[in-house]
């Protein structure tokens, strides 16, 4: 079987007629366009003691030049020369930092998302002003006083401003250094994101807090999903991988909460968020898991009125809906106290008793229609990996 490549149209599968073999693409400015993949690429970033004092142990062994005889210019020239060492030891990591850590622009949306909703919006930005900001000043100071301690005109005054410079850079960047350790702390929480691969088949298992996704994701596995944690919350979304005839799959498994605004911006939590990043920006199959038989703790209604808007959006997804305990559900719907039901709308009033038109009701106790959730779950693979 040949699995084909896909480009991200709108969020689903759309076939590419080229294969694109390289990891960046480039923009009309001829900048470098990042695919999903450049958070496993960052640098490996040193703790600002580690490099302040490395650095000026290595400043502190640079010699004159040989061949000086008079003591005033030997001592000028000593000054200059470690002066200058201490501030490319300090600016060059700096300055490779600026330059791996890809600018958010250039960024996957996907990605884009993941640091807005993982670090804060503006928050990578910032951290990345400040290390240029320190970078600058240690340059700065660096030239400024290797010139003063090039320009002495005695042996003494020599080492008092090589004194003065050295102390002055270290004093900068024990001020700023904690840019830098920022910034190893934003590697090592995204280097934890889970890789994603655009052109490998994704299924996203949708639906509110404790409807029985994990359950079904035990049971569409060929084994025990590799799972991975969002690092800002520990029940948030979630990606697996299916090994299923020899074929590879992803598989997401997203929460969102009730009555979710599909407005911009308007009442959505960072788990909301990350749904909806997951399903805007990543090619992606939609199984979307009710639970009307009250256990959940969201009720059939706030359940349908989330599932509406997000159906409406994301319409052009690949789509199957799947009704959970079904072996706890009566002959007639759940009704809650907070609900009127004479006002109910018929569609509303379906779905309460039956969810979705053409929806299938499973029980992982009874394994009512598991059988049928696999066959489809196998066909819904088969579709992704040759389309």
């Amino acid at each position: 079987m040949q699995t084909a490549t896909y480009e991200v149209v709108n969020g689903s599968y759309v076939p590419v007629t080229e294969n694109k073999q390289e990891t960046t693409k480039e923009d009309k400015n001829g900048a470098k366009l990042e695919t999903v993949g450049a958070f496993q690429k960052l640098p490996m970033v040193m703790p600002s003691v580690d490099i302040l004092y490395s650095a000026l142990r290595k400043s502190k062994r640079v010699s004159p030049t040989k061949g000086i005889a008079n003591a005033a210019k030997r001592e000028r020239n000593k000054g200059a020369r470690q002066l200058d060492a201490l501030m490319k030891e300090l600016g060059v990591p700096l300055r490779e930092y600026l330059e791996n850590f890809p600018k958010k622009k250039y960024l996957h949306p996907y990605e884009r998302s993941l640091i807005e909703l993982t670090l804060g919006d503006g928050n990578y930005e910032e951290v990345l002003g400040r290390l240029n900001a320190l970078k600058k000043k240690v340059v700065s100071v660096g030239k400024e006083h290797a010139s003063l301690c090039a320009k002495s005109l005695s042996k003494r005054e020599a080492e008092e401003r090589l004194t003065e410079g050295i102390k002055k850079m270290e004093d900068i960047f024990k001020l700023d250094g904690k840019a830098v350790d920022d910034l190893l702390n934003i590697a090592k929480t995204l280097r934890a994101m889970p890789v994603v691969d655009l052109e490998t088949p994704t299924l996203c298992l949708v639906g509110a807090p404790n409807v029985g996704k994990s359950s079904l994701v035990r049971i569409l596995s060929t084994g025990k999903p590799e799972i991975c944690n969002y690092p800002f919350t520990t029940r948030g979304i979630l990606m697996g991988h299916i090994n299923l005839n020899y074929q590879h799959f992803q598989v997401s498994h997203s929460f969102m909460m009730p009555n979710v605004r599909m407005q911009l911006g308007i009442d959505r939590n960072n788990l909301e968020k990350l749904t909806l990043a997951v399903l805007s920006h990543l090619p992606t199959a939609v199984l979307y898991v009710h639970d009307l038989s009250g256990e959940c703790g969201t009720s059939p209604s706030d359940q349908f009125v989330t599932y509406k808007e997000v159906r409406e959006k994301f319409s052009d997804h690949l789509w199957l809906d799947v009704v959970s305990k079904c072996d706890l559900l009566q002959d007639s719907p759940v009704f809650f106290i907070t609900e009127d039901s004479d006002k109910e709308h018929l569609e509303m009033a379906r779905y309460r008793k039956m969810g979705p038109a053409g929806a299938i009701h499973v029980s992982v106790k009874s394994e009512k229609g598991l059988h049928e959730v696999i066959n489809i779950k196998s066909t819904y693979y088969f579709y992704l990996s040759i389309n």
